[in-house]
């Protein structure tokens, strides 16, 4: 168990401990809901960049205010069993989290709607600390860790650009009419390619693709790099434990025991 409490006695305290179960417990109910929530955050996300497509706004204040109470009663949920709420809330997770739920929530306090629907991307957070959650039941999470991380760190990575893109850009741009078309430019820019029928304008365009062009020949790459080749696999050794060895390993590099690592290198 993590840093969650587990109070007795009393109704309240029996709905802490099945939330608690729930977010940190092995059992069936507990597997379900985690992968639920996953999908969940998978299936919002979707929708948030389809609702750029969608006109007018007010017509999506009701699916987004509901997706807002579910994130709300989540976030509550998770903040009632956390022995640290403070860190919790402040933390970089726990802030983006907030910062989703008011999007949501109170739509009407900001007049760029635009920059309200990307920034819900932020949820894309949540990934990270559900992969920790479901390595604990997943045997393919647990090997294959550092390859879903780096593909969590592109899918973010790639988010924040363009939804920077799409912000500065949308209105002003006639190339950049929707989010896609923000995602085309982005990912043609961070991976060099450069086709030249998008691009951005003013000067403050100018300096954010010079911005992308430098983070795509160093960060980009080398995350694409890390989830095509793996240099490490998670697998413990039964002597001495260590965790991480070459994909194609047969030995391991620390006390030579015989290892059978689950991949085409196996023996």
């Amino acid at each position: 168990m993590t840093d969650e409490v587990s109070p007795r006695g009393g109704l309240w305290a029996r709905l802490l401990r099945r939330i608690d179960d729930l977010y940190n417990g092995e059992g069936r109910d507990a597997r379900v809901f985690r992968w639920s929530l996953l999908a969940f955050d998978g299936i919002t996300i979707g929708y948030f960049v389809f609702a750029t497509f969608l006109h007018p706004l007010d017509e999506l204040h009701a699916i987004e205010e509901a997706i807002g109470l579910v994130y709300l009663l989540e976030f509550a949920a998770r903040l009632a069993i956390s022995r640290h709420r403070l860190q919790a809330v402040f933390s970089p997770v726990g802030l983006a989290d907030l910062i989703v739920i008011a999007s949501l929530l109170t739509p009407s306090l900001s007049s760029n709607y635009s920059f309200l629907r990307v920034v819900r991307a932020l949820r894309l957070l949540r990934s990270y600390h559900m992969l920790k959650n479901l390595r604990r039941q997943s045997r393919f999470v647990r090997l294959y860790e550092d390859v879903l991380f780096s593909v969590i760190n592109l899918a973010v990575f790639v988010f924040v650009i363009t939804a920077i893109v799409y912000v500065t850009q949308v209105g002003s741009n006639p190339g950049i009419r929707n989010y896609f078309d923000a995602l085309y430019f982005t990912v043609a820019t961070l991976t060099t390619t450069g086709f030249g029928d998008v691009t951005l304008v003013g000067d403050s365009g100018h300096i954010l693709a010079v911005l992308i062009m430098i983070f795509g020949i160093s960060l980009f790459l080398r995350l694409v790099q890390t989830i095509f080749r793996p240099g490490k696999v998670r697998y413990e050794c039964p002597q001495c434990g260590l965790s991480r060895h070459d994909i194609d390993a047969v030995h391991c590099k620390h006390c030579g025991a015989l290892l059978h690592i689950p991949t085409e290198g196996a023996d």
